[in-house]
């Protein structure tokens, strides 16, 4: 249980009704893993290695010798008779005293015969810590009486490693043996040492590992528990916080993503509030006249037949608000601009004829951008209709509105220009955004509720474009859609 007055580290404990544990533990408790297979494999193989090299060792010194003693044997003399040994004894005696025996080594000449405790001759050996061979009667009968050339014999005292060369010459009594025999104790203690050692620095290494770890996984997660503390206080009310970004690696790149979704979240929470502000600010207007002139409405035919005409009016203008809200509330979908090729002359000749029916117009086809681009069709159309709409409240009858699409490179552009009062200069940053009409713009004023330029501005944003204003030449306004054509 968490102290009054303390945070819980998200990283560093459990989550959740199933206690699930953090993923900083779980990166530490695999490299944990990982590293103690690694290190105590490493342990394992270096002692096997130095196990093998002591038996290899051992080997081939137990055949050296016993190979030293053959050749001797096959060639040597009799110093006294000079000639070959014929008594074993001397033989042995001869050999030994020229030999130098190796630490842990001990070279014994054995007399006698089968079933018997052989007589022994010996080189004087100190060998600390194990029982010599020569102070061992039943493993020197067991060696003597055994038929095999090398072997081991496991004492409780230690294990032997011998090499046995009968002495067997005709007429020679009587039998005897040399015997080269090797104490491993101390190669295999050496060994062990290794291993120990080995497996000491391993503990110290997991727990360095342990803590440098836990201390970088904690840094490289931060961005994590971070994302993680983010999500978990953000609400409608509150998408403001953003999580610090730092370096370029994917933790950064998570954190950036994370900050992009909370942006799209914010932008659809502020449009949504919009949306419901809007709505309820302009509806309620319509919604009160509709409900004075239905309570005030007489018995009189003539007077009901202009309330329900009054009436009317107001519910198709609530009908095209709606519409309109409806519309600029899917701009933030991704589906909301379809591209697909589009002949560009084509489209401004289908815009310029559909325009010439909204009012008795002087409508001038003044240019065509031949050229195919990717857009959607009907969008653009819907956006150059709704400013010939425009146009046309804006102007009178009999005056010019001219209608066309240029091409400047990757750039296109589509603008309709008319030839009215023209924009004054504090209504230029307002007139777009939404519910807002110019306060200087004269003539037929329709009863939109303000929501064209917010809808034209919003399909030009959603092809990656923006809408301009600019005076026309001669008095007017001409309002040009900007599209950046895409590279393929």
């Amino acid at each position: 249980m968490t102290e009054p007055g303390t945070t819980a580290d998200p990283a560093t404990t459990t989550d959740g009704p199933r206690g699930r544990v953090s993923a900083r533990v779980r990166i530490l408790l695999w490299l944990l893993l990982v590293m103690a297979v690694a290190l105590t494999s490493v342990a394992t193989v270096t002692r096997s290695i130095l196990l093998r090299e002591a038996d290899q060792r051992i080997n081939r010194l137990l055949t050296q010798e016993a190979g030293e003693f053959t050749n001797f044997e096959e060639r040597g003399t009799d110093p006294e008779t000079g000639g070959p040994f014929t008594d074993p004894a001397r033989l042995l005696r001869t050999f030994l005293v020229r030999q130098y025996a190796d630490p842990d080594e001990e070279l014994i000449g054995l007399v006698g015969g089968a079933g018997q405790d052989p007589a022994q001759i010996i080189q004087p050996r100190d060998l600390r810590g194990v029982l010599p061979l020569h102070e061992d009667a039943e493993a020197r009968r067991r060696i003597f009486d055994s038929p095999a050339p090398s072997g081991v014999v496991h004492r409780p005292s230690g294990e032997i490693r011998w090499a046995k060369v009968a002495i067997a010459r005709p007429g020679s009594e009587p039998d005897a043996a040399f015997v080269v025999a090797f104490h491993p104790g101390r190669e295999l203690e050496r060994a062990n040492e290794v291993f120990r050692i080995l497996l000491a620095i391993s503990g110290v290494a997991l727990l360095l590992t342990t803590g440098i770890g836990w201390a970088v996984a904690g840094r490289i997660l931060k961005p994590v528990r971070l994302v993680r503390v983010t999500a978990a206080e953000l609400t409608e009310r509150d998408l403001t916080r953003r999580i610090p970004v730092h370096g370029r690696d994917d933790i950064a790149a998570l954190a950036e993503t994370f900050n992009a979704m909370l942006d799209r979240l914010e932008r659809a929470f502020a449009a949504q509030r919009e949306f419901v502000d809007d709505a309820g600010h302009e509806l309620r207007t319509p919604i009160t006249i509709v409900r004075g002139h239905l309570e005030l409405m007489g018995d009189d035919p003539g007077e009901r037949e202009e309330t329900v005409r009054l009436v009317t009016d107001e519910l198709d203008r609530m009908s095209r608000i709606v519409e309109d809200l409806l519309l600029l509330a899917k701009t933030e979908r991704p589906d909301f601009v379809t591209l697909e090729p589009v002949q560009l002359a084509e489209l401004t000749a289908d815009v310029y004829v559909k325009a010439r029916t909204l009012g008795d117009r002087d409508w001038q086809l003044t240019e065509v951008a031949d050229r195919e681009t990717e857009l959607d069709p009907q969008r653009i159309t819907q956006a150059m209709v709704q400013l010939a709409q425009n146009a046309v409240q804006h102007t009178t009858p009999g005056q010019t509105i001219r209608v066309g699409s240029r091409a400047d490179g990757s750039r296109i552009e589509l603008y309709v220009a008319d030839s009215g009062p023209g924009v004054q200069p504090q209504d230029r940053e307002v007139i777009f955004e939404r519910f807002r009409r110019g306060t200087a713009r004269r003539g037929t004023r329709g009863s939109g509720a303000g929501l064209g330029l917010s809808i034209v501005k919003a399909i030009a944003e959603g092809h990656g474009g923006r809408v301009r204003l600019h005076d026309t030449e001669g008095g007017g306004a001409t309002f040009v859609l900007t599209l950046e054509e895409a590279r393929p």
